[in-house]
């Protein structure tokens, strides 16, 4: 049985991380499951203070550059939020979902 969409698609991301000018800034990893079934190949941004972002239905082969430039904006933006007619277009439908930052203590006490 050959491979998955997702393993073609994150090693696509490997072999451009090493010439992207962000690559110090993220970790690119694989996970086992987003619970994306239906919507396969799915991917998250996730980061500090941001909202995450989870994108599914992927052509695996065809995503790996508009991935990486949605990660740059994602990067500039300061809360996370990255407006769909701003994002490449392979990205600009497909969103699963928008989760929002974890509060701190401190901010889940105040009223």
């Amino acid at each position: 049985m050959g491979q998955r969409g997702g393993y073609h698609l994150w090693q696509s991301l490997l072999r451009l991380q090493h010439q992207w000018q962000l690559q110090a800034e993220y970790n690119i990893e694989a996970v086992d499951c987003l619970s994306g079934c239906n919507r396969a190949c799915a991917i998250a941004f996730a980061a500090p203070n941001k909202t995450t972002l989870m994108f599914g239905d992927l052509p695996p082969l065809q995503s790996a550059s508009a991935i990486l430039k949605l990660a740059e904006q994602y990067y500039a933006s300061s809360d996370g939020i990255v407006p769909r007619q701003e994002r490449p277009e392979l990205l600009k439908k497909g969103i699963l979902a928008t989760i929002p930052p974890l509060l701190s203590r401190t901010e889940a006490s105040e009223p």
